[in-house]
């Protein structure tokens, strides 16, 4: 018999760096989660991931235990790496904070393809394409 779902929370957090201060331990213990477990299971599970911020969905039950799904890492954070940037700009359209290619574009799509809602991979280029043009960058060949 499956166990009876309490609440579904989603974080994002940084990889290897899960602490019982806020938001994970202000997210779980309101739920009575036992957050020190949590955060060592996740510490453990995303240990090479570590610099990269990690979307979590923890599922957690009545009798207080929980299962979580990693996620990849969000579309803007693997811009920024690829575009080799700091941040996007405050005035998209304005102003340029920096170039990305197509081929660029295409390898994040591939990764981020399992968590997109799309069904073919040009159809994840151009989510991706989009967020990146959001963020101000051009979109060269």
């Amino acid at each position: 018999m499956a166990k009876k779902v309490k609440a579904s929370v989603k974080l994002q957090i940084p990889g290897g760096g899960a602490t019982p201060a806020p938001p994970v331990g202000s997210s779980l213990g309101q739920h009575g989660v036992a957050i020190m477990d949590f955060c060592k299971k996740f510490n453990a599970a995303t240990a090479q991931r570590k610099g990269e911020t990690v979307p979590v969905f923890i599922t957690i039950y009545v009798d207080k235990t929980f299962d979580f799904v990693l996620k990849t890492p969000p579309v803007s954070e693997l811009i920024r790496k690829k575009a080799n940037i700091k941040k996007g700009s405050s005035t998209p359209g304005k102003d340029v904070a920096g170039v990305i290619s197509k081929s660029a574009i295409e390898e994040i799509a591939k990764i981020k393809m399992p968590d997109l809602n799309a069904f073919d991979i040009e159809a994840a280029k151009k989510i991706v394409e989009g967020s990146a043009r959001s963020m101000g960058l051009n979109v060269v060949d």
